[in-house]
């Protein structure tokens, strides 16, 4: 178990982002939308490439925090807000910070950074044993 009080940084998760990471996982939360897998489509719509989807940004984030936390912590609650795209051959960086704690249940502000800016910024509640 581990012991986390206000102020706790978790450490950081380096994710090379690679087109099978983006592809593999749009197709792994049935998102078919072409700008995920289709770097023609993409580019068409103004990207300069595929992008990965926000339901695998909200699983890394939450996978993120469960990794530091361990097995037997209980994701209460995820809450995301997107910002510049994830594309291949970029680098997310993900830290966190435990922003609250109130008893056994933590809050921990992510965020999720690449060369463009941050891609993503939100909260994960989980519930200790």
């Amino acid at each position: 178990m581990i012991t986390a009080e206000v102020g706790t940084a978790l450490p950081e998760l380096v994710l090379p982002l690679t087109p099978t990471l983006i592809v593999s996982a749009a197709i792994a939360t049935v998102d078919y939308q072409d700008v995920h897998h289709d770097r023609d489509a993409a580019k068409r719509r103004g990207a300069p490439d595929i992008f990965m989807n926000i339901l695998t940004t909200t699983g890394l984030v939450q996978r993120y925090v469960t990794d530091w936390a361990g097995p037997d912590a209980l994701v209460r609650g995820v809450s995301v807000r997107l910002g510049v795209p994830n594309f291949p051959g970029d680098t997310m960086t993900l830290t966190g910070t435990v922003a609250s704690r109130d008893g056994q249940v933590l809050t921990i502000d992510v965020r999720g950074a690449n060369r463009l800016g941050d891609h993503v910024t939100g909260t994960v509640r989980i519930e200790l044993p």
